[in-house]
């Protein structure tokens, strides 16, 4: 589930503001309205909630009802990372560019394109049950009254947030996770990218484009699978270490009946992933082809005018103001024309005239879907709330006490018109393309309960998740749904580890999450295999390195001697397929590597460890693992002495586990700690040395096992009462 949602959209300003762009702009002195924080000290007093924070700082948050819960979770949320829950409310309300300037600005314009608001202020009574809209405003409710307590840490023009503001964080974001913001992009290129789909009678099959990992892995293993009758499920998101999309841990309960421990986003009340007491879900990315480019035919005599089924049509036009921080008081405001065919918003560049119509569009579910999936009780009402297919993608891998296991290749799947090349740009003259509807649950590709006892995930295509004689095959679904067919090195190893062990235990399932090898199947195992055939007598430092590589186990281990030449020759490979850019040639990316390495330490072989590093406050570690491995660590550019500094891949891991009866047992682990920005904290980094050495902590969920480690309880507003908790050391 790894994508920087903010700078993704960054890389399209100067597309946006100047690609065939009518806009005008304005200079004025902007003084934000100043709000009242009073009331809401006043609305603390609706709720009725307790905070407990473990020794590791995890907050457990308990109250009567459900919005009692989720109050406490905003403002515990809040204390730990005002900041980012700020910048995405901002950044959701089309606000960005007014806080931080012209380059963030094109959030603001995407809002506006996307129609954010128009589909909240549309949807937010009908839409959303009452349930969880007092969720939602309960949520915001908390963060108000942390806001109200810290008014120096409030960017002017923020506060009050409503339960409006959180809904509309689930419509703009979720598209972007299937990759919406590089269709985006693609349109603003200098020249078309595609082609034009073809009439059926004389289209071609398309051939599969290569959709890449970009992180996250879920296993579930049944009773039958393993050794001791136990139900088993690894969640492991590979997010961003920091940011909008950074994992948040947090144990809630309510008396009605809310009761989940797991990860969850700035400015989301609900755990994404996690479990409860009697099931539990994993996420991974996945990218079925779930948006479409509609080529438009402009009126000569009229550019706001488009064909349509032989007729003129009106586009509809609305203007988007943006307000862009100059200095000081000052700001601009740019006033943008936004575009809206009957297919979906437009974007008129040199090069032409298009519509995007894309999954999520319109949507305003997500939130009730995820509040379901938490409350679920059992597999079926899990399913239930799957069936309603709000959230337009993300696989899910489940597991649950009853001994039931599944994987859903979850997505809004468009019900598009057979024989077309979707992949390809469509004719926007014809409104029999202009699909109204998703195919139902039932199409969508899953396994339940097969017979092999295992399913897994890893960023790659659903017709290998499973043992070959369980799997899916491609033949099921047709072409127009643009599954993946791709398989990752995790996938791959995953599919190697699970497949020949027959009775699995939790050792073996937790070192299984914790492999440190490169499939020889693999894109690095097939790359180092072609590096190892090349010519380089012409240069003796790289024939050293090629025979250096020749001997390299595939292993990822931080004394491994010959890991840090082999992931430094490859991490650009590896990257450029997770940016869809163009990676540089082989000998270009081994002679890079050597150079790193003479340069730094001098020899080829340093131990893998002195370059990959874990580094959080005054902690600075050595780390097992890399790029696309089960144990996945992702360092970005060599540092000036060649080290690589984590800065994505495994965050917030969970292991977990239920017995023949039904009892739970989980275990968790974060890379830093509940921290987030707070670096005078102890638990800015405390997690870090286990996190490092690969080992977990105990997620203390019945309330008798929390007892004697609770290191503070207290109510939002109120200091906390401290107590004295047993060491971390001793869960």
């Amino acid at each position: 589930m790894k994508r920087v949602l903010l700078t993704g959209l960054f890389g399209l300003i100067a597309a946006v503001f100047c690609a065939g762009a009518i806009f005008t702009v304005h200079a004025h002195v902007t003084r934000p309205a100043p709000w009242d924080p009073a009331p809401f000290l006043e609305i603390a007093q609706q709720y009725d909630v307790e905070i407990r924070r473990d020794n590791w700082g995890v907050p457990h948050i308990y109250g009567p009802r459900d919005a009692d819960v989720a109050y406490g979770l905003g403002y515990a949320h809040a204390e730990d990372d005002f900041a980012t829950i700020q910048e995405v409310a901002i950044a959701t309300r089309g606000k960005l560019g007014a806080v931080k300037g012209p380059d963030a600005a094109v959030t603001d314009y995407i809002v506006h394109l996307l129609q954010v608001w128009e589909t909240v202020e549309a949807q937010y009574e009908t839409a959303l049950s009452e349930e969880t809209r007092a969720v939602l405003e309960a949520y915001a409710h908390g963060i108000n009254l942390f806001a109200a307590l810290h008014p120096d840490e409030v960017e002017p023009g923020l506060a009050p947030m409503t339960g409006k503001d959180i809904a509309a964080g689930f419509v703009f974001k979720t598209p972007f996770f299937y990759g919406l913001d590089k269709q985006l992009m693609e349109l603003f290129e200098p020249e078309r990218k595609r082609s034009i789909s073809k009439n059926p009678e004389t289209a071609f099959l398309p051939v599969d484009e290569p959709v890449y990992p970009t992180g996250s892995n879920g296993f579930a293993i049944a009773p039958s699978r393993s050794d001791d009758g136990h139900t088993r499920l690894l969640v492991n998101s590979h997010q961003p270490y920091a940011g909008p999309v950074a994992w948040y841990e947090v144990r809630l309960k309510s008396e009605e009946g809310w009761d989940v421990a797991g990860g969850a986003f700035p400015g989301s009340p609900f755990m994404l992933h996690g479990h409860n007491r009697y099931l539990g879900w994993a996420n991974t990315v996945n990218k079925p082809d779930l948006a479409d480019v509609y080529v438009l035919t402009l009126n000569p005599e009229n550019e706001n005018q488009y064909r349509l089924d032989g007729e003129w049509k009106e586009l509809e036009r609305k203007e988007a103001e943006i307000e862009v921080k100059l200095f000081g008081p000052f700001y601009w405001t740019v006033t943008r024309d936004v575009f809206f065919s009957e297919h979906g918003p437009v974007l008129k560049t040199d090069h032409g005239a298009y519509a995007i119509r894309y999954a999520g569009m319109n949507e305003l579910r997500q939130a009730e879907q995820y509040f379901r999936l938490n409350k679920a009780r059992n597999f079926e009402e899990w399913i239930e709330a799957m069936k309603m297919q709000a959230l337009p993608s993300i696989n899910y891998v489940y597991g649950d006490k009853d001994g039931n296991i599944a994987y859903i290749y979850n997505a809004q799947f468009p019900d598009r018109a057979e024989g077309w090349d979707w992949q390809a740009y469509l004719p926007g003259d014809r409104s029999d393309l202009i699909w109204q509807n998703y195919l139902p649950f039932e199409d969508v590709p899953k396994l339940i309960n097969p017979k092999s006892g295992y399913v897994f995930n890893a960023n790659n295509t659903p017709f290998r998740a499973t043992a070959a004689a369980d799997n899916l095959s491609p033949a099921q679904f047709p072409a127009f749904m643009g599954i993946e067919t791709e398989m990752t090195n995790r996938a791959f190893r995953a599919e190697e580890l699970l497949s020949r062990d027959e009775e699995i235990s939790a050792e073996e399932f937790a070192a299984y999450k914790y492999d440190l090898y490169y499939s020889p199947a693999s894109k690095v195992g097939l790359t180092r295999a072609a590096i190892l055939t090349m010519d380089l007598s012409d240069d003796e430092e790289l024939v050293a390195a090629q025979k250096h590589l020749a001997d390299w186990d595939l292993g990822t281990d931080q004394e491994n001697r010959h890991a840090a030449l082999g992931v430094l020759t490859l991490q650009p490979l590896i990257m450029a397929e997770l940016r869809g850019t163009e990676a540089p040639p082989l000998r270009q990316a081994l002679a890079d590597a050597v150079d790193v390495l003479m340069d730094n330490f001098g020899r080829l072989d340093p131990p893998w460890g002195e370059l990959n590093r874990l580094r959080r406050g005054e902690a600075d570690l050595p780390l097992d693992g890399g790029p696309d491995i089960l144990r996945a660590v992702y360092g970005g550019e060599p540092n000036d002495d060649g080290t690589l500094t984590a800065q994505a891949g495994d965050t917030y891991i969970m292991f977990v586990e239920w017995d023949e009866d039904g009892a739970l047992n989980s275990q968790s682990i974060h890379q830093f700690g509940s921290a987030t920005l707070d670096e005078a904290s102890p638990h800015f980094a405390d997690q870090a040395p286990l996190f490092a050495d690969m080992e977990m902590k105990p997620v203390l969920f019945e309330e008798e096992a929390l007892e004697p480690h609770i290191a503070a309880r207290y109510r939002p507003g109120l200091l906390p009462e401290p107590e004295a908790p047993s060491a971390p050391d001793e869960n």
